[in-house]
């Protein structure tokens, strides 16, 4: 023990628990929104079925949440305000399969310390329900009272004895835009609630539960419900499973894009949590198909063993870490592409609109691909036949088996015509430029150059990534010499050139043996081929991309087929089965689409046909 005269030696002192339960507030509470929050999340945990909110003066002068939940005893009631009491954590081992919102015990304690709280509570068993009122984190009265089954929790004049953080909160617009938010993510987390919230006695929201026996469909009608009708009915459903990890929500398509990342929601076994990394991995899903510097709209649920992930990494449960971040983040990635692909995401050819670039681009050579930094990816290619189905599938229009179409064993096969030769398929070269096909829909056009630019973009990247790139060695190798500096970027670059494909050989100098070539570039190329790629990846240079990606885009615009090339029929067929093999077959590397959709609809309206006779 410290006898008086140590202590009165120290200099070191026990904080009072009113001044410790200060500095904790904090943490957990920064403002109105935490403290919606907080009790929202313990509302929740106790089984509610429906939660209102109630405001003043954005929520400074009052935030009231009451909840149908289970209630609490008398004992509870008063226990539930000391510092770490928890119903939700009995050992070590509890701590490692977290499942509720709340666990810490911390967040009553912090707001009582900072605000004049009163909770009423009453369990369904109970004759009364009990009422306990704290202030400043002092109990000033602890009574049996009257109450409806559940709690109900009042928190007035939040900071009234911290006049510096009462200072710091900003405009009432501000402090009302934040619970919004706040409120939002907690609606959406849990569709089988029902949640209202009120302002300054006006009704803001009146979300009723959602009942429908799908948890997808639960789901879209909250998202309608809370953002909009058009969100609902432009968002793609999602929803895979593995033996780690299962994902579900939706995906906004891309005409949702917004500036801001506001409307991005991410939950983890139903917590919201913010995650940069994981969050790129969606967003970067998105290449090429929104505006650079836009961002897309979704709800994703993420669900895994509780053992995998640590929530108690932030003081307001905001941020979590899982012990496979990479493994997880290619997982999300090959999902979210997958049902991206899935979605029919063709640029439509629209009356008085030229087509080209998504809305917002400028030409290639200013927009750097956002392929870049995506640790930890997996390779995803959309399964043979599966997307090319939902564009060229035939729809028999006759009743007779034995002259029905049938869709054609080929990974991406035009429809036939009952009227033209079997052998003849409906594949169109339009000016050696564009490849026109019939699909299901209407017309489909092609860019060749394009096209092939993506096929050999990701060939090469796979070829970097793998660092194994086929060759064919030259018969007579061929000795170039280069200016200092490309022999110098050639000496940088030696590893991913091997990786390509190259075959080299340096000497002092600048001198350079090429024996082998990459296996796809065109006859005649071999000397050249070197030389235009060092200065295509030169030309790259402003766009600041990481060598492998310049490199790749460098390989495709070299060697991608030129508008004017004449082709035939099987490689404008292959052209097209190896297009939709790709991670992103509608657009190239520079962000210019590979194709656009003309459906028959708009040709009807063209050509002035009306419902009632396009017979």
């Amino acid at each position: 023990m410290t006898t008086e005269a140590e202590a009165a030696d120290s200099l070191i002192r026990i904080m009072p628990e009113s001044l410790a339960n200060k500095i904790a507030a904090g943490e957990v509470v920064q403002r109105p929104a935490s403290v919606v929050k907080e009790l929202v999340e313990n509302a929740l945990d106790a089984g509610a079925r429906t939660i209102t909110v109630i405001l003043k003066e954005a929520g400074k002068t009052l935030v009231q949440v009451i909840d149908d939940g289970c209630g609490m005893s008398p004992t509870d009631a008063r226990l539930c305000f000391q510092r770490h009491a928890t119903s939700k954590i009995r050992s070590l081992e509890d701590l490692e399969r977290i499942r509720t919102l709340g666990f810490r015990g911390e967040a009553l304690a912090s707001i009582a310390a900072v605000a004049r709280v009163e909770l009423k509570t009453k369990r369904t068993q109970d004759t009364a329900g009990y009422r306990v009122q704290i202030e400043g984190g002092q109990l000033v009265a602890a009574e049996p009272c009257a109450t409806a089954n559940g709690t109900s929790v009042a928190v007035r004049n939040l900071f009234y004895n911290v006049p510096a953080r009462r200072n710091f909160l900003k405009t009432p617009a501000t402090e009302f835009k934040h619970i919004v938010e706040t409120f939002q993510v907690l609606a959406l987390s849990h569709p089988e609630v029902g949640f209202t919230l009120i302002h300054d006695d006006v009704e803001i929201y009146h979300l009723a539960p959602e009942n429908d026996p799908s948890p997808t469909e639960r789901l879209r009608r909250r998202i309608g419900a809370l953002f909009g009708p058009e969100y609902a009915l432009q968002s793609i459903p999602v929803e895979e499973m593995t033996s780690y990890l299962s994902v579900r929500g939706f995906l906004g398509r891309p005409e949702l894009h917004r500036k801001s990342r506001g409307e991005q929601f991410f939950f983890v076994n139903r917590r919201y949590v913010r995650h940069r990394y994981l969050e790129h991995a969606v967003s970067g899903s998105y290449e090429h198909l929104i505006p650079e510097g836009t961002h897309p709209f979704f709800v994703l649920f993420l669900e895994l063993d509780p053992r995998h992930v640590d929530v108690n990494v932030h003081p307001t449960k905001a941020e979590v870490k899982f012990d496979d971040e990479r493994g997880i983040y290619g997982v999300l990635r090959a999902i979210v592409r997958r049902a991206l692909g899935m979605a029919n995401l063709i640029p439509q050819l629209e009356p008085a609109t030229t087509v080209g670039m998504p809305p917002g681009r400028e030409d290639s050579a200013t927009q750097p691909s956002s392929r870049s930094n995506r640790p930890g990816s997996v390779p995803l290619r959309i399964p043979p036949g599966e997307l090319s189905r939902r564009l060229y599938a035939v729809e028999a229009e006759t009743e007779s088996p034995a002259v029905q179409q049938t869709v054609l064993p080929s990974s991406v096969r035009p429809e036939t015509d009952e009227e033209t030769p079997e052998h003849h398929t409906l594949l169109w070269q339009v000016h050696d430029r564009y490849i026109l096909t019939q699909i299901r829909s209407g017309l489909l056009l092609i860019d060749q150059n394009a096209a092939h630019e993506r096929i050999l973009y990701e060939r090469a990247l796979r070829n970097l990534e793998s660092g194994f790139g086929l060759s064919q060695q030259l018969l007579f190798p061929q000795t170039l010499e280069f200016a200092p500096a490309d022999f110098k970027l050639i000496e940088e670059l030696l590893p991913e050139l091997r990786a390509l494909g190259f075959d080299l050989e340096l000497f002092s100098g600048r001198t350079v043996v090429v024996r082998g070539v990459p296996d796809d570039i065109r006859p005649g190329d071999e000397r050249t081929m070197l030389e235009d790629l060092l200065a295509q990846y030169k030309a790259n240079l402003p766009l600041r991309l990481p060598s492998r990606e310049n490199l790749a885009r460098s390989v495709a615009r070299r060697n991608a087929i030129r508008p004017g090339t004449r082709l035939t029929e099987e490689q404008m067929q292959a052209l097209i089965d190896q297009l939709f093999l790709c991670e992103t077959p509608y657009v190239s590397p520079t962000g210019r689409p590979t194709m656009i959709r003309l459906t028959l609809e708009e040709l009807d309206r063209r050509f002035g046909r009306t419902p009632a006779n396009r017979s």
